[in-house]
C-alpha cells in the first residue's frame, strides 16, 4: 500500500508540474498576442485572456476530481488548444474570442459525454441507431448544405455554421466498435461480415456527393485500419484498397478542384500567383521561422490564406519555430498513444475498440492536414484537431475525447494495482 501511495503522490506531482508549464506557456503566448494587438483591444479582450487561462487550468485540475480516470488526455488537449488560440488571437482577436466560446462549449460536451456514457450500459447494441443518425445528418447536409472550398459540407443557421461531417465521426466510431463487438453474430447472417463495409461505403458515397473527399479519406482509413486489427478476412482489406484506388481515380476525373489540388501538389511553383499561392506561402513561412521562430507578432502569417484554420501549422512554425511544430506533432502522438494504450488495456471489448477508433480518427485527421501543409500529399480541407479555428471540429473533438476518457475509466487504478503487485 505504501508503494501505491507513493505512485499516486509522484503522479500528482508530475501533473502539477505539467499544469504549471501549461499555465506558463499560455500566459506568455497570450500576453505576446495581446501586446501585438494592443492598439485595437477592448475590455472584452482582457476578459477573454483571463477566461482562457482560468478555463484551461480549472478544467485540467477538476478532471481528476470529477472523473476517476487519468486526466492527462485533457491536459494534452488543453496544451494543443493553448498553442492554437495564441496564434488565432494574434491573427484576429475576434476569432480568438470565438475560439474561446467553442472551447467552453467543447468542455461542457466533454463532461456531458462522459456522464451520458456512464448512465447507460448497452451502447454496443445500438448499431442501427448509429447508422440512422449518420444518414440523417448526411441527408440534412445534402438538402440544406452550402458549398465552401469546393465541398458542400456546411449548414448555416443564421449566424451559426455547422459542419455535420465532423459530428458523424462520433457515430462512425461507435458503429465500428459495435460491429466488431458482435462480429461473430454478424458473420452468422447472410453477407453479415460485409455489413460494416456496405454502411461505410454508403457514408463515403454521401461524402462524394458533398465533394468532401478529405473526410471520406478519414472514414475509409478508419475502416481499413480497424479491419486490419479486428477482421479475420484479409482478402477484404485488399478489395477495399483496390476500391479506394478506383474511387480516387474517379474523383480525380469527376471533380475539377481535385485535379487542381493534385496539380498544385506536384508543382505549386508553376502557378505561384494563383493556385499555388497558398501552399508556397505556407512553405515560405515555415522556412522563414527557422528552429526557434520569429516570435509571436513578429512574423507575417497574415500572408498565408486561411492561416487561422487549414494552415495554422505553418503560422505556428513561423512565429514559434520548427521546434514548436515538432512539439505539436509529439503532443498528437502522445494523444494517439494514450488511445492505443487504453484500447490494449481495456477489458471491455466495445470500449477497447471504441478507444482504438478514436485514436485512429485523431491520427488520420492530423496526418492528412499536416501532410497537405508540408506538401507530402495533396491538400484537403480538414482541420487540425483542437488547434484550428472552428466550432464543429472543436466540439466534435471534445465529444470524442469524452468517449475516450470514459473508455479508460478503469485503467488508472488497474495500472497502479498491477505495479503494486509487481
Amino acid at each position: 500500500m505504501n508503494r501505491l501511495r507513493n505512485l499516486t503522490i509522484n503522479k500528482n506531482k508530475a501533473q502539477r508540474k505539467a499544469l504549471f508549464l501549461l499555465f506558463a506557456f499560455e500566459f506568455l503566448a497570450l500576453s505576446l498576442a495581446l501586446i501585438y494587438n494592443i492598439e485595437n483591444l477592448s475590455n472584452t479582450d482582457f476578459i477573454t485572456y483571463l477566461a482562457i487561462l482560468v478555463a484551461t487550468l480549472i478544467s485540467s485540475f477538476m478532471v481528476n476530481k470529477v472523473i476517476k480516470s487519468d486526466g492527462i488526455l485533457l491536459m494534452i488537449v488543453n496544451m494543443l488548444f493553448s498553442i492554437g488560440v495564441s496564434v488565432i488571437y494574434r491573427l484576429d482577436p475576434s476569432l480568438g474570442k470565438r475560439q474561446l466560446q467553442y472551447y467552453l462549449v467543447g468542455l461542457v460536451m466533454f463532461f456531458v459525454t462522459y456522464f451520458v456514457l456512464k448512465s447507460y450500459s448497452s451502447w454496443h447494441k445500438l448499431s442501427k441507431f448509429y447508422v440512422g443518425i449518420s444518414v440523417v445528418l448526411f441527408i440534412l447536409t445534402l438538402v440544406f448544405g452550402s458549398y465552401l472550398g469546393g465541398a458542400k459540407n456546411w449548414i448555416y443557421l443564421g449566424p451559426v455554421s455547422i459542419q455535420p461531417s465532423e459530428f458523424i465521426k462520433v457515430p462512425l466510431a461507435f458503429f465500428i466498435a459495435s460491429f466488431y463487438t458482435h462480429y461473430n453474430e454478424f458473420c452468422k447472417r447472410p453477407f453479415g461480415k460485409y455489413y460494416m463495409n456496405l454502411v461505410i461505403f454508403v457514408f463515403i458515397g454521401f461524402l462524394f456527393l458533398q465533394k468532401d473527399l478529405g473526410t471520406a479519406l478519414i472514414f475509409f482509413g478508419t475502416m481499413i485500419l480497424s479491419q486490419f486489427v479486428y477482421d479475420r478476412d484479409r482478402k477484404l482489406i485488399l478489395i477495399n484498397l483496390l476500391a479506394m484506388l478506383v474511387g480516387s481515380i474517379i474523383a480525380y476525373f469527376l471533380f475539377s478542384h481535385v485535379r487542381i489540388r493534385v496539380a498544385t501538389w506536384k508543382d505549386p511553383w508553376s502557378d505561384i500567383d494563383a493556385t499555388g499561392y497558398q501552399i508556397t506561402q505556407a512553405l515560405f513561412a515555415m522556412a522563414s521561422g527557422g528552429l526557434f521562430g520569429s516570435g509571436i507578432g513578429l512574423g507575417r502569417p497574415d500572408f498565408i490564406p486561411v492561416a487561422e484554420s487549414d494552415f495554422i501549422f505553418s503560422a505556428i512554425c513561423e512565429e514559434m519555430g520548427i521546434f514548436m511544430g515538432i512539439a505539436v506533432v509529439l503532443l498528437f502522438m502522445i494523444l494517439v498513444y494514450r488511445a492505443i494504450k487504453i484500447s490494449l488495456i481495456q477489458k471491455d471489448k466495445f470500449y477497447s475498440i471504441l478507444a482504438f477508433c478514436i485514436g485512429i480518427l485523431f491520427a488520420l485527421q492530423t496526418f492528412i492536414i499536416l501532410g497537405g501543409v508540408l506538401k507530402l500529399i495533396p491538400l484537403t480541407g480538414v482541420t487540425l484537431p483542437f488547434i484550428s479555428q472552428g466550432g464543429s471540429s472543436m466540439i466534435a473533438g471534445f465529444i470524442l475525447l469524452g468517449c475516450l476518457q470514459y473508455s479508460g475509466e478503469e485503467i488508472k487504478y488497474g495500472d497502479e494495482l498491477d505495479e503494486e503487485k509487481n
